[in-house]
Protein backbone atom coordinates (compact mmCIF):
# COMPACT_ATOMS: atom_id res chain seq x y z
CA UNK A 1 0.00 0.00 0.00
CA UNK A 2 1.28 3.45 -0.86
CA UNK A 3 1.43 6.36 1.56
CA UNK A 4 -1.35 8.00 -0.43
CA UNK A 5 -3.50 4.87 -0.08
CA UNK A 6 -2.93 4.73 3.66
CA UNK A 7 -3.73 8.44 3.97
CA UNK A 8 -7.00 7.77 2.19
CA UNK A 9 -7.76 4.90 4.58
CA UNK A 10 -7.12 7.11 7.61
CA UNK A 11 -9.87 9.48 6.46
CA UNK A 12 -12.35 6.58 6.38
CA UNK A 13 -11.87 5.20 9.90
CA UNK A 14 -11.92 6.63 13.42
CA UNK A 15 -9.60 4.04 14.98
CA UNK A 16 -5.78 4.16 14.77
CA UNK A 17 -4.10 3.07 11.53
CA UNK A 18 -0.67 1.73 12.49
CA UNK A 19 1.98 1.42 9.77
CA UNK A 20 5.66 0.33 9.76
CA UNK A 21 6.70 3.93 10.36
CA UNK A 22 4.75 4.15 13.63
CA UNK A 23 6.32 3.52 17.02
CA UNK A 24 3.76 0.90 18.08
CA UNK A 25 3.97 -1.11 14.86
CA UNK A 26 6.07 -4.04 16.13
CA UNK A 27 3.66 -4.67 18.99
CA UNK A 28 0.57 -4.16 16.84
CA UNK A 29 1.72 -6.67 14.23
CA UNK A 30 2.38 -9.52 16.71
CA UNK A 31 -0.07 -12.37 17.00
CA UNK A 32 -0.53 -15.13 19.59
CA UNK A 33 1.79 -17.62 17.85
CA UNK A 34 5.29 -16.14 17.80
CA UNK A 35 6.30 -18.65 15.13
CA UNK A 36 4.38 -16.29 12.84
CA UNK A 37 6.43 -13.18 12.03
CA UNK A 38 4.69 -11.08 9.39
CA UNK A 39 4.86 -7.43 8.36
CA UNK A 40 1.44 -6.16 7.33
CA UNK A 41 1.10 -2.88 5.43
CA UNK A 42 -1.15 -1.48 8.15
CA UNK A 43 -3.05 -2.56 11.24
CA UNK A 44 -6.36 -0.80 11.78
CA UNK A 45 -7.50 -0.98 15.39
CA UNK A 46 -11.18 -0.70 14.56
CA UNK A 47 -13.19 1.47 16.92
CA UNK A 48 -16.60 0.62 15.48
CA UNK A 49 -18.49 -1.56 13.05
CA UNK A 50 -18.25 1.32 10.59
CA UNK A 51 -14.48 1.08 10.78
CA UNK A 52 -14.65 -2.62 9.98
CA UNK A 53 -16.84 -1.94 6.96
CA UNK A 54 -14.48 0.79 5.78
CA UNK A 55 -11.45 -1.52 6.05
CA UNK A 56 -13.22 -4.28 4.13
CA UNK A 57 -14.25 -1.88 1.37
CA UNK A 58 -10.76 -0.38 1.22
CA UNK A 59 -9.11 -3.78 0.88
CA UNK A 60 -11.53 -4.80 -1.88
CA UNK A 61 -11.14 -1.53 -3.79
CA UNK A 62 -7.34 -1.47 -3.64
CA UNK A 63 -6.77 -5.20 -4.13
CA UNK A 64 -4.95 -5.40 -0.80
CA UNK A 65 -4.86 -8.70 1.05
CA UNK A 66 -7.19 -8.59 4.06
CA UNK A 67 -6.49 -10.24 7.44
CA UNK A 68 -9.12 -10.26 10.16
CA UNK A 69 -7.99 -10.48 13.79
CA UNK A 70 -10.55 -11.13 16.49
CA UNK A 71 -9.21 -12.63 19.71
CA UNK A 72 -5.85 -13.18 17.97
CA UNK A 73 -5.62 -16.85 19.00
CA UNK A 74 -5.24 -18.28 15.50
CA UNK A 75 -2.47 -20.89 15.61
CA UNK A 76 -1.73 -20.47 11.86
CA UNK A 77 -1.57 -16.69 12.39
CA UNK A 78 -4.41 -15.90 10.00
CA UNK A 79 -4.82 -12.52 11.72
CA UNK A 80 -1.83 -11.14 9.83
CA UNK A 81 0.12 -11.43 6.56
CA UNK A 82 2.98 -9.70 4.80
CA UNK A 83 1.73 -6.59 3.03
CA UNK A 84 -1.82 -7.10 4.26
CA UNK A 85 -4.38 -4.74 5.70
CA UNK A 86 -5.29 -6.03 9.16
CA UNK A 87 -8.72 -5.39 10.62
CA UNK A 88 -8.00 -5.67 14.34
CA UNK A 89 -11.25 -6.11 16.28
CA UNK A 90 -9.72 -6.17 19.77
CA UNK A 91 -11.44 -2.91 20.75
CA UNK A 92 -14.85 -4.38 19.88
CA UNK A 93 -14.90 -6.48 23.03
CA UNK A 94 -18.01 -5.43 24.94
CA UNK A 95 -20.26 -8.17 26.33
CA UNK A 96 -23.85 -7.38 27.25
CA UNK A 97 -25.95 -9.95 29.10
CA UNK A 98 -29.73 -10.06 29.32
CA UNK A 99 -30.48 -12.45 32.19
CA UNK A 100 -34.22 -12.27 31.54
CA UNK A 101 -34.02 -13.61 27.99
CA UNK A 102 -30.86 -15.59 28.81
CA UNK A 103 -28.92 -14.12 25.94
CA UNK A 104 -25.52 -12.45 25.73
CA UNK A 105 -24.11 -10.29 22.94
CA UNK A 106 -20.34 -10.21 22.46
CA UNK A 107 -18.26 -8.01 20.19
CA UNK A 108 -16.14 -9.59 17.49
CA UNK A 109 -12.95 -8.93 19.45
CA UNK A 110 -14.19 -10.33 22.78
CA UNK A 111 -12.41 -13.17 24.52
CA UNK A 112 -14.05 -15.91 26.55
CA UNK A 113 -12.54 -14.40 29.68
CA UNK A 114 -14.58 -11.25 29.17
CA UNK A 115 -17.64 -13.23 28.15
CA UNK A 116 -17.43 -15.58 31.13
CA UNK A 117 -16.99 -12.73 33.60
CA UNK A 118 -20.02 -10.87 32.25
CA UNK A 119 -22.27 -13.92 32.01
CA UNK A 120 -20.93 -15.43 35.22
CA UNK A 121 -22.03 -12.36 37.16
CA UNK A 122 -25.57 -13.60 36.49
CA UNK A 123 -24.78 -17.29 37.07
CA UNK A 124 -24.88 -17.95 33.31
CA UNK A 125 -22.53 -19.37 30.68
CA UNK A 126 -22.40 -20.91 27.23
CA UNK A 127 -19.97 -23.31 25.59
CA UNK A 128 -16.70 -21.42 25.37
CA UNK A 129 -13.56 -23.46 24.94
CA UNK A 130 -10.85 -24.47 27.41
CA UNK A 131 -8.54 -21.42 27.46
CA UNK A 132 -10.20 -18.15 28.46
CA UNK A 133 -7.89 -15.95 26.35
CA UNK A 134 -9.34 -17.54 23.21
CA UNK A 135 -11.44 -15.25 21.02
CA UNK A 136 -15.20 -15.69 21.05
CA UNK A 137 -15.37 -15.13 17.28
CA UNK A 138 -12.79 -17.58 16.00
CA UNK A 139 -13.91 -20.36 18.31
CA UNK A 140 -17.58 -19.96 17.41
CA UNK A 141 -17.09 -19.67 13.66
CA UNK A 142 -15.16 -22.95 13.64
CA UNK A 143 -17.86 -24.72 15.66
CA UNK A 144 -16.87 -24.13 19.27
CA UNK A 145 -15.81 -27.08 21.44
CA UNK A 146 -15.57 -26.67 25.21
CA UNK A 147 -16.45 -28.01 28.64
CA UNK A 148 -20.17 -27.41 28.19
CA UNK A 149 -20.55 -28.96 24.72
CA UNK A 150 -21.96 -32.32 25.87
CA UNK A 151 -24.62 -30.54 27.90
CA UNK A 152 -25.49 -27.54 25.73
CA UNK A 153 -23.99 -28.16 22.30
CA UNK A 154 -21.20 -26.39 20.46
CA UNK A 155 -20.75 -22.64 20.68
CA UNK A 156 -22.30 -22.30 17.23
CA UNK A 157 -25.31 -24.35 18.37
CA UNK A 158 -25.98 -21.60 20.90
CA UNK A 159 -25.60 -18.75 18.42
CA UNK A 160 -28.84 -16.82 17.97
CA UNK A 161 -27.70 -14.16 15.52
CA UNK A 162 -24.63 -12.39 14.15
CA UNK A 163 -23.88 -8.92 12.82
CA UNK A 164 -21.73 -9.45 9.72
CA UNK A 165 -19.79 -7.15 7.42
CA UNK A 166 -19.84 -8.91 4.06
CA UNK A 167 -17.29 -8.70 1.25
CA UNK A 168 -19.09 -5.72 -0.31
CA UNK A 169 -18.75 -3.75 2.93
CA UNK A 170 -22.43 -4.07 3.88
CA UNK A 171 -23.58 -4.81 7.44
CA UNK A 172 -26.23 -7.51 7.64
CA UNK A 173 -27.89 -9.48 10.41
CA UNK A 174 -27.66 -13.24 10.00
CA UNK A 175 -30.01 -15.52 11.91
CA UNK A 176 -32.43 -18.34 11.24
CA UNK A 177 -34.90 -15.70 10.02
CA UNK A 178 -32.55 -13.30 8.18
CA UNK A 179 -29.94 -14.42 5.66
CA UNK A 180 -30.40 -17.99 6.90
CA UNK A 181 -27.90 -19.39 4.39
CA UNK A 182 -25.21 -17.07 5.73
CA UNK A 183 -26.15 -17.89 9.31
CA UNK A 184 -25.91 -21.60 8.54
CA UNK A 185 -22.44 -21.14 7.06
CA UNK A 186 -21.20 -19.08 10.02
CA UNK A 187 -22.02 -22.01 12.32
CA UNK A 188 -18.85 -23.96 11.64
CA UNK A 189 -17.65 -22.58 8.30
CA UNK A 190 -14.92 -20.38 9.77
CA UNK A 191 -14.11 -16.82 8.75
CA UNK A 192 -14.84 -17.42 5.08
CA UNK A 193 -17.99 -15.33 4.71
CA UNK A 194 -17.46 -11.97 6.36
CA UNK A 195 -16.36 -10.20 9.51
CA UNK A 196 -18.65 -10.85 12.44
CA UNK A 197 -18.70 -7.75 14.62
CA UNK A 198 -21.21 -9.07 17.17
CA UNK A 199 -22.43 -12.52 18.26
CA UNK A 200 -25.59 -13.11 20.27
CA UNK A 201 -25.75 -16.40 22.19
CA UNK A 202 -28.12 -18.38 24.34
CA UNK A 203 -26.69 -18.67 27.84
CA UNK A 204 -27.48 -21.30 30.46
CA UNK A 205 -27.59 -21.50 34.27
CA UNK A 206 -24.01 -22.57 35.00
CA UNK A 207 -22.27 -20.94 37.95
CA UNK A 208 -20.36 -23.36 40.16
CA UNK A 209 -19.09 -26.66 38.78
CA UNK A 210 -17.42 -29.68 40.38
CA UNK A 211 -14.21 -30.80 38.78
CA UNK A 212 -10.57 -30.14 38.00
CA UNK A 213 -7.54 -32.20 36.89
CA UNK A 214 -6.39 -35.66 37.93
CA UNK A 215 -2.92 -36.96 37.00
CA UNK A 216 -2.40 -40.70 36.53
CA UNK A 217 0.78 -42.73 36.07
CA UNK A 218 1.62 -43.58 32.47
CA UNK A 219 1.58 -47.23 33.54
CA UNK A 220 -2.15 -46.82 34.30
CA UNK A 221 -2.79 -44.79 31.15
CA UNK A 222 -4.24 -47.55 28.98
CA UNK A 223 -6.73 -48.51 31.69
CA UNK A 224 -7.73 -44.88 32.31
CA UNK A 225 -8.26 -44.17 28.60
CA UNK A 226 -10.19 -47.39 28.09
CA UNK A 227 -12.43 -46.56 31.06
CA UNK A 228 -13.01 -43.03 29.79
CA UNK A 229 -13.93 -44.35 26.34
CA UNK A 230 -16.64 -46.61 27.77
CA UNK A 231 -17.79 -44.09 30.37
CA UNK A 232 -18.31 -41.22 27.92
CA UNK A 233 -20.63 -43.22 25.67
CA UNK A 234 -23.45 -43.02 28.23
CA UNK A 235 -22.13 -40.40 30.66
CA UNK A 236 -24.68 -37.91 31.98
CA UNK A 237 -24.63 -34.68 30.00
CA UNK A 238 -23.60 -32.77 33.08
CA UNK A 239 -20.14 -34.25 32.52
CA UNK A 240 -17.90 -32.31 30.14
CA UNK A 241 -14.35 -33.44 30.81
CA UNK A 242 -11.62 -34.91 28.64
CA UNK A 243 -8.49 -37.12 28.83
CA UNK A 244 -5.10 -35.64 28.03
CA UNK A 245 -1.35 -36.09 28.07
CA UNK A 246 0.34 -33.47 30.17
CA UNK A 247 3.68 -32.84 31.86
CA UNK A 248 2.98 -31.95 35.48
CA UNK A 249 3.56 -28.24 36.12
CA UNK A 250 4.96 -26.90 39.39
CA UNK A 251 1.67 -26.50 41.23
CA UNK A 252 1.01 -26.92 44.98
CA UNK A 253 -1.03 -30.11 44.56
CA UNK A 254 1.68 -31.89 42.50
CA UNK A 255 4.36 -33.72 44.54
CA UNK A 256 7.66 -31.86 44.11
CA UNK A 257 9.49 -34.98 42.97
CA UNK A 258 6.96 -35.56 40.16
CA UNK A 259 6.97 -32.07 38.65
CA UNK A 260 8.17 -32.20 35.05
CA UNK A 261 7.09 -35.79 34.43
CA UNK A 262 4.49 -36.77 31.80
CA UNK A 263 1.14 -38.16 32.92
CA UNK A 264 -2.22 -39.20 31.55
CA UNK A 265 -4.60 -36.57 32.89
CA UNK A 266 -8.37 -36.37 33.13
CA UNK A 267 -9.83 -32.88 33.42
CA UNK A 268 -13.43 -32.96 34.61
CA UNK A 269 -16.25 -30.43 34.57
CA UNK A 270 -19.50 -31.52 36.24
CA UNK A 271 -22.37 -29.02 36.11
CA UNK A 272 -24.81 -30.98 38.27
CA UNK A 273 -25.01 -31.39 42.04
CA UNK A 274 -21.59 -31.67 43.71
CA UNK A 275 -22.40 -34.99 45.45
CA UNK A 276 -23.22 -36.52 42.06
CA UNK A 277 -19.98 -35.14 40.68
CA UNK A 278 -18.06 -36.77 43.53
CA UNK A 279 -19.63 -40.12 42.67
CA UNK A 280 -18.91 -39.75 38.94
CA UNK A 281 -15.27 -38.81 39.45
CA UNK A 282 -14.76 -41.63 41.93
CA UNK A 283 -15.11 -43.94 38.94
CA UNK A 284 -11.72 -42.77 37.67
CA UNK A 285 -10.10 -43.34 41.08
CA UNK A 286 -11.53 -46.85 41.11
CA UNK A 287 -9.55 -47.55 37.93
CA UNK A 288 -6.25 -46.13 39.22
CA UNK A 289 -4.97 -44.00 42.06
CA UNK A 290 -4.19 -40.44 40.94
CA UNK A 291 -0.65 -39.25 41.58
CA UNK A 292 -2.06 -35.76 42.04
CA UNK A 293 -5.41 -34.06 41.75
CA UNK A 294 -7.06 -30.72 42.32
CA UNK A 295 -10.75 -31.56 42.29
CA UNK A 296 -13.63 -29.86 44.01
CA UNK A 297 -16.32 -27.19 43.64
CA UNK A 298 -15.25 -24.02 41.86
CA UNK A 299 -16.74 -21.29 39.66
CA UNK A 300 -17.02 -22.30 36.01
CA UNK A 301 -14.95 -19.22 35.18
CA UNK A 302 -12.09 -20.59 37.33
CA UNK A 303 -11.94 -23.87 35.44
CA UNK A 304 -12.24 -22.16 32.08
CA UNK A 305 -9.13 -20.12 32.85
CA UNK A 306 -7.19 -22.73 34.84
CA UNK A 307 -4.70 -23.51 32.07
CA UNK A 308 -4.19 -19.98 30.75
CA UNK A 309 -0.77 -19.65 32.41
CA UNK A 310 0.54 -22.68 30.49
CA UNK A 311 -0.17 -21.09 27.11
CA UNK A 312 0.69 -17.38 27.26
CA UNK A 313 1.01 -15.26 24.16
CA UNK A 314 4.46 -15.62 22.65
CA UNK A 315 4.98 -19.38 22.40
CA UNK A 316 5.84 -21.27 19.23
CA UNK A 317 2.77 -23.22 18.04
CA UNK A 318 2.21 -26.12 15.66
CA UNK A 319 -0.97 -28.20 15.99
CA UNK A 320 -2.74 -31.09 14.28
CA UNK A 321 -6.35 -32.25 14.55
CA UNK A 322 -8.35 -35.45 14.07
CA UNK A 323 -11.93 -36.57 14.58
CA UNK A 324 -12.38 -39.97 16.21
CA UNK A 325 -15.37 -42.26 16.48
CA UNK A 326 -14.12 -44.68 19.11
CA UNK A 327 -10.87 -45.24 20.99
CA UNK A 328 -9.90 -48.76 20.03
CA UNK A 329 -7.29 -50.72 21.93
CA UNK A 330 -4.84 -50.06 19.10
CA UNK A 331 -5.62 -46.34 19.12
CA UNK A 332 -5.06 -46.15 22.88
CA UNK A 333 -1.70 -47.89 22.54
CA UNK A 334 -0.71 -45.46 19.80
CA UNK A 335 -1.63 -42.52 22.03
CA UNK A 336 0.37 -44.01 24.88
CA UNK A 337 3.42 -44.38 22.66
CA UNK A 338 3.38 -40.81 21.33
CA UNK A 339 1.60 -38.95 24.13
CA UNK A 340 4.15 -40.10 26.66
CA UNK A 341 6.77 -38.17 24.65
CA UNK A 342 5.07 -34.78 25.09
CA UNK A 343 8.11 -32.50 24.84
CA UNK A 344 7.51 -29.59 27.24
CA UNK A 345 5.00 -28.54 29.88
CA UNK A 346 3.22 -26.17 27.44
CA UNK A 347 2.55 -28.90 24.87
CA UNK A 348 -0.38 -31.24 25.34
CA UNK A 349 -2.79 -33.67 23.70
CA UNK A 350 -6.52 -33.40 24.41
CA UNK A 351 -9.33 -35.70 23.32
CA UNK A 352 -12.51 -33.63 23.60
CA UNK A 353 -15.80 -35.57 23.69
CA UNK A 354 -18.34 -34.11 21.27
CA UNK A 355 -21.27 -36.47 21.77
CA UNK A 356 -24.26 -35.78 24.01
CA UNK A 357 -26.01 -32.55 22.97
CA UNK A 358 -23.66 -32.19 19.99
CA UNK A 359 -25.26 -35.32 18.52
CA UNK A 360 -28.77 -33.91 18.97
CA UNK A 361 -28.15 -31.51 16.08
CA UNK A 362 -28.68 -32.89 12.59
CA UNK A 363 -25.56 -33.25 10.45
CA UNK A 364 -26.82 -30.67 7.93
CA UNK A 365 -28.41 -28.26 10.42
CA UNK A 366 -25.16 -26.28 10.76
CA UNK A 367 -21.96 -26.10 8.75
CA UNK A 368 -20.10 -28.13 11.38
CA UNK A 369 -19.78 -31.32 9.39
CA UNK A 370 -18.73 -34.01 11.86
CA UNK A 371 -21.73 -34.66 14.07
CA UNK A 372 -20.98 -38.41 14.05
CA UNK A 373 -17.60 -38.05 15.78
CA UNK A 374 -17.19 -38.91 19.46
CA UNK A 375 -13.93 -37.03 19.97
CA UNK A 376 -12.09 -34.06 18.53
CA UNK A 377 -8.40 -34.73 19.12
CA UNK A 378 -5.75 -32.03 19.14
CA UNK A 379 -2.01 -32.60 19.25
CA UNK A 380 -1.07 -29.12 20.45
CA UNK A 381 2.63 -28.47 20.10
CA UNK A 382 3.49 -25.32 22.10
CA UNK A 383 6.94 -24.38 23.38
CA UNK A 384 8.94 -21.24 24.21
CA UNK A 385 12.25 -21.80 22.40
CA UNK A 386 12.37 -21.32 18.58
CA UNK A 387 15.45 -23.56 18.64
CA UNK A 388 13.12 -26.49 19.35
CA UNK A 389 10.89 -25.84 16.33
CA UNK A 390 12.20 -28.65 14.15
CA UNK A 391 12.16 -31.37 16.82
CA UNK A 392 8.81 -30.44 18.33
CA UNK A 393 7.09 -29.94 14.97
CA UNK A 394 8.29 -33.44 14.07
CA UNK A 395 6.74 -34.78 17.30
CA UNK A 396 3.37 -33.31 16.29
CA UNK A 397 3.61 -34.61 12.72
CA UNK A 398 4.68 -38.11 13.78
CA UNK A 399 1.88 -38.27 16.34
CA UNK A 400 -0.66 -37.11 13.75
CA UNK A 401 0.51 -39.71 11.23
CA UNK A 402 0.38 -42.48 13.82
CA UNK A 403 -3.23 -41.82 14.90
CA UNK A 404 -4.50 -41.23 11.35
CA UNK A 405 -5.36 -44.92 10.74
CA UNK A 406 -7.51 -44.85 13.89
CA UNK A 407 -9.29 -41.58 13.06
CA UNK A 408 -12.11 -40.42 10.84
CA UNK A 409 -11.46 -38.14 7.88
CA UNK A 410 -10.75 -34.54 8.71
CA UNK A 411 -10.17 -32.60 11.91
CA UNK A 412 -11.60 -29.62 13.79
CA UNK A 413 -10.75 -26.50 11.76
CA UNK A 414 -9.87 -24.48 14.87
CA UNK A 415 -7.06 -26.95 15.58
CA UNK A 416 -5.71 -27.10 12.00
CA UNK A 417 -2.36 -25.60 11.05
CA UNK A 418 -1.42 -23.34 8.18
CA UNK A 419 -0.13 -26.30 6.14
CA UNK A 420 -3.50 -28.09 6.29
CA UNK A 421 -5.15 -26.40 3.29
CA UNK A 422 -5.14 -29.73 1.42
CA UNK A 423 -7.40 -31.11 4.16
CA UNK A 424 -9.95 -28.29 4.04
CA UNK A 425 -12.72 -30.27 2.34
CA UNK A 426 -12.28 -33.17 4.77
CA UNK A 427 -12.10 -30.82 7.76
CA UNK A 428 -15.43 -29.17 6.87
CA UNK A 429 -16.86 -32.60 6.13
CA UNK A 430 -20.15 -33.51 4.51
CA UNK A 431 -21.30 -29.89 4.17
CA UNK A 432 -18.37 -28.66 2.10
CA UNK A 433 -20.22 -28.42 -1.22
CA UNK A 434 -22.99 -26.34 0.35
CA UNK A 435 -20.37 -24.12 2.00
CA UNK A 436 -18.88 -23.48 -1.43
CA UNK A 437 -22.28 -22.34 -2.68
CA UNK A 438 -22.65 -19.86 0.19
CA UNK A 439 -19.08 -18.69 -0.37
CA UNK A 440 -19.86 -17.96 -4.03
CA UNK A 441 -22.92 -15.98 -2.99
CA UNK A 442 -21.30 -13.82 -0.30
CA UNK A 443 -17.60 -13.72 -1.24
CA UNK A 444 -17.17 -14.70 -4.91
CA UNK A 445 -13.73 -13.07 -5.16
CA UNK A 446 -12.46 -14.81 -2.00
CA UNK A 447 -11.58 -11.59 -0.20
CA UNK A 448 -11.77 -13.55 3.06
CA UNK A 449 -9.17 -16.19 2.25
CA UNK A 450 -6.78 -16.00 5.19
CA UNK A 451 -8.43 -18.91 6.99
CA UNK A 452 -9.01 -22.61 6.46
CA UNK A 453 -10.17 -21.48 3.07
CA UNK A 454 -13.26 -22.56 1.18
CA UNK A 455 -12.69 -21.90 -2.51
CA UNK A 456 -15.74 -20.22 -4.07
Amino acid sequence: MTTQTIDALQTRVSGPVITPEDQGYDEARKVYNFMIDRRPAAVVQCASTSDVAAVVRHAAETGTELAVRGGSHSVPGFGTADGALVADLSNLCAVNVDPTSRTAAAGGGATWQGFNEAAGAHGLATTGGIISTTGVGGLTLGGGIGYLARGYGLSCDNLRSAQVVTADGQLVTASEGEHPDLFWALCGGGGNFGVVTEFTFRVHPVAEIYGGPMFFELSDGEDVLAYFNEFIKTAPREYGGFPAFQIAPPLPFVPEDRVGEPFVAVVSCWTGAAHDGERILQGFRDVANPVAEHVGPMPYTALNSAFDALVPRGLQHYWKAAFVGDLSTEAIRTHMEHGSRVPVVNSTVHLYPINGACHDVAADATAFGHRDATYATVVAGMWPDPGDNEANTRWVQDYDAAIAPHSQGGGYVNFASGDDQSKVAANYGANYARLQEVKRRYDPDNLFHLNQNIQP
